[in-house]
């Protein structure tokens, strides 16, 4: 069926026939969060290398200029403190004045192991201030661009797998990844009518530096970066009238064998 444009309630889109024709991601503007590193840094080059111009948000200045060296001009970097809600609106309100960003993957995020009657509360709190406010601050000041967006966008939070089932010395964490699940799931009911699609993963171990910073460690059965990339680059090149809302992915033996 020929149609001119999607049933939204709010805007139109350029589209000739749905699900006819996979998501064309080059030319695109996309915002990716915690991009100096493991998944996101990941994530930007692929992007890159499909024409995607990326901001790639993280506080490591010198990493994102090692970014910027390696992949070139579309790949711009924006050292900034993402807890810090004025630094967010600010930038978000400078940046996109005569352009408008097609995709974000709120990708940034900490984990702290260990027992509950041993957590320090200042690692709760930079768990929550990252894993939750962090990611309302950048979501509620990019979707009124998203909305003006003529085209269908797409927003992908990464939880992790830890948001599906709870862990002893996780409970920290499993709470804040449980929290932007439903986060998630109420946005993509909120925004589908205004064209944008709302996506979560749940990735499960990944051999990042994450492990490292969070006290716990790396095996050889852990997936590989690049190949959860891989899931997100196929994610946002579906048909725009093909919304895959939730994806759960676990590498096959999720331990290293004795």
């Amino acid at each position: 069926m020929v149609v001119g444009s999607l049933f939204g309630k709010y805007k139109k889109y350029s589209i000739t026939k749905l699900g006819d024709k996979n998501m064309d991601l080059n030319g695109k503007i996309a915002i990716v969060t915690g991009a100096s590193s493991g998944i996101g840094a990941d994530f930007a080059r692929r992007l890159v290398q499909k024409g995607v111009t990326v901001y790639g948000i993280a506080r490591r200045e010198e990493k994102l200029n090692e970014m910027k060296s390696s992949l070139g001009d579309q790949f711009i970097g924006v050292p900034m403190d993402i807890t810090d809600e004025s630094a967010v609106r600010d930038w978000t309100k400078k940046t996109f004045t005569s352009t408008l960003p097609d995709i974000l993957i709120n990708n940034a995020g900490i984990g702290f192991f260990g027992n509950i009657d041993d957590l320090p509360s200042d690692q709760w709190h930079k768990m929550v201030n990252l894993n939750l406010n962090a990611v309302f601050y950048v979501t509620s000041a990019v979707v009124p661009l998203l909305k003006k967006n003529e085209h269908v966008c797409h927003m992908v939070n990464i939880a992790s797998i830890a948001g599906r089932m709870g862990n002893p010395k996780l409970s920290g964490y499993n709470a804040t990844k449980y929290a932007l699940g439903g986060f998630s799931d109420a946005l993509m009911k909120e925004l589908r009518d205004d064209g944008i699609k709302v996506t979560c993963m749940y990735p499960g171990s990944i051999a990042t530096e994450f492990n490292d910073h969070a006290g716990g460690t790396n095996h050889p059965n852990m997936m590989e970066s690049n190949d959860v990339a891989t899931v997100l680059i196929n994610i946002l090149e579906m048909p725009d009238n093909f919304l895959i809302d939730e994806i759960v992915m676990r590498p096959l033996f999720p331990k290293k064998k004795s």
